[in-house]
């Protein structure tokens, strides 16, 4: 029988939330407009967090801010690999060389070239932090970067690697900062300034209060339709939503952490009054729980507590109670629309029966009039960490904390800020906390490529039955040349981390924005990352 909880109240997407805004600090919405007549070129989007550094080579920044204003050499689309900084590109026969031939008309935003040189300095830059970046195999594999003349670059790997252009293609790190903003060559120390060759331009930054960006005068693809674009910081929930009903803001959405500023109800709301559109992206991501396997002294190393957390939560109750249907619920760590996912897995239903069977032949024993399952004198109790500035991962955490007490897992719910949860990640002073996959552009090879990385989920796996051999089958891949067996090494990686259990799939999201019924040009990339700024236009 369906044991679930009554709707939450508080029920939010994983969503962009893009506004508009003009000014800064207490101006008032009515000076961010157009005047009567006159088309809006100003775009204000809510953001629970500061922009923070915008250094393109490390991870601190916001990456749909960092998207508008640095560009890589490839992009990412629906229809493949495509153009952008580079023109063209040629591949050796052995794979291990790519020969760039570049764009002719691109200037930084300080006016400085971008050529060879420039992609060689910007590429050292990365490679001379190549250890914060390991979770990119790239990183690992790229021997050097070689001028060839102004406007010919090649990089020189180890051995071939077949995503080598997905992972060019990403919105951080292989992106191009101006040589001049850069300290003795490099950027794993800091940078004096932050000018890309994107389409928008950082002008302002006024520390947790907002962030201005102005169109590129000069930009390659011409100038953007919406001049200035301000990323205003805000509370999530009523405060953003009220923002957006009083006109100080005109767009949301989901951060690049999986933040939330507004629930689905909010968004429904403001969908009826005719005022607001609600644009949704097909599904991009998996949120997930992962578990520390590694963590030996804690029940979640053991596999049956992992797979009885798995089949006691109802992803049907959290998909139709916390999301109201917007994101779908999830019982595969990839969805089915990622490359190599169609792969044939162990169901493991809602089935708390199941959950109370594998406890029970564990030795996890509830004893009468127990509440809490115990082994050997040990307590079945775990801490679960959430974005505390996502209230749908609070609001889930809520749910799961009750459904587990329910089968004798005593679970504690810790709220801390994302960039604590991302180290948390990859220190591994965790037992459970959520996160979720890389996303559509980049998966499955750079949540794969992160199994293995002790920036992110080596604790993850480390303590899985087969450590090892998943860690082999990783590297293979990766340099693998034959299409079958790349399928069926995915189909191996994908199987054993399933059988683990260390990666607990809840829903697969999308990206969704709420903007306003006049905002043209709302589309998304092959990411969840970023947003085309450049392509919307006021009405």
């Amino acid at each position: 029988m369906k044991k679930g909880i009554s709707r939450f109240g508080v029920s939010i997407v994983f969503a962009l939330v893009l506004t508009v805004m003009t000014g800064c600090g207490e101006k008032g919405a009515e000076q961010t407009g157009a005047a009567e007549g006159e088309k809006k070129t100003s775009l204000i989007y809510a953001s629970a967090k500061d922009i923070n550094d915008m250094n393109p080579h490390l991870y601190t920044g916001s990456m749909p801010a960092q998207g508008m204003m640095y560009e890589s050499l490839v992009e990412n689309t629906a229809e493949g690999i495509k153009p952008l900084l580079a023109e063209s590109w040629d591949i050796s026969e052995d794979g291990k060389t790519y020969t760039f031939h570049l764009r002719k008309d691109v200037k930084f935003q300080d006016g400085e070239p971008f050529n060879a040189e420039a992609v060689k300095v910007n590429f050292d830059a990365v490679q001379a932090n190549r250890e914060k970046h390991a979770w990119i195999k790239l990183s690992t594999k790229i021997v050097s970067t070689n001028v060839i003349d102004e406007y010919t670059v090649e990089l020189v790997l180890s051995s071939t690697y077949y995503p080598t252009l997905v992972e060019l293609s990403m919105t951080r790190p292989y992106v191009f900062l101006s040589p001049k903003d850069m300290i003795n060559g490099g950027t794993k120390d800091g940078v004096n300034g932050y000018h890309g060759t994107g389409p928008y331009m950082l002008t302002e930054h006024n520390v947790d209060e907002n962030a201005t960006f102005q169109a590129n005068e000069n930009y390659w693809g011409g100038k953007p339709e919406i001049q200035s674009i301000v990323a205003k910081v805000l509370p999530a929930g009523e405060t953003t939503f009220l923002a957006l009903q009083k006109g100080e803001i005109d767009f949301v959405f989901t951060d690049d952490r999986g933040a939330d500023s507004i629930d689905v109800e909010a968004m429904n709301q403001l969908a009826d009054s005719g005022e607001y559109q609600v644009v949704r992206s097909e599904p991009m991501n998996t949120s997930i729980i992962a578990a520390n396997s590694s963590k030996k002294d804690n029940p979640v190393s053991d596999k049956a507590v992992r797979e009885a957390i798995w089949h006691a939560i109802d992803r049907d109750t959290i998909s139709n109670d916390i999301f109201d249907g917007t994101q779908t619920p999830a019982q595969t760590l990839f969805s089915s629309n990622v490359n190599y996912a169609n792969v044939e897995l162990k169901v493991r239903n809602y089935d708390v029966s199941s959950a109370q069977k594998l406890l029970d032949e564990a030795g996890w024993i509830l004893g009468s009039g127990d509440v809490v399952r115990t082994k050997n004198g040990q307590e079945l109790a775990m801490d679960l960490y959430y974005d505390s500035n996502s209230s749908t991962q609070k609001t889930q955490a809520e749910y799961i904390q009750n459904e587990l007490k329910g089968i004798g897992i005593q679970l504690s719910i810790i709220g801390e800020e994302s960039s604590s949860i991302a180290n948390r990640r990859s220190t591994g002073e965790y037992d459970l906390l959520f996160n979720q996959t890389w996303g559509l552009a980049y998966d499955p090879q750079s949540t794969i490529s992160a199994f293995a990385s002790s920036s992110a989920y080596l604790h993850t796996t480390s303590g899985m039955a087969g450590a090892k051999e998943l860690y082999a089958k990783i590297e293979e891949v990766m340099v693998s040349t034959d299409e079958d067996t790349r399928k069926s090494l995915y189909a191996d990686i994908m199987t054993m981390v399933h059988d683990e259990a260390v990666f607990i799939p809840i829903t697969n999201g999308s990206m969704t924005v709420v903007a306003p019924k006049n905002l043209d040009g709302i589309t998304f990339k092959q990411t969840q990352y970023e947003l085309p700024f450049e392509r919307m236009k006021f009405q």
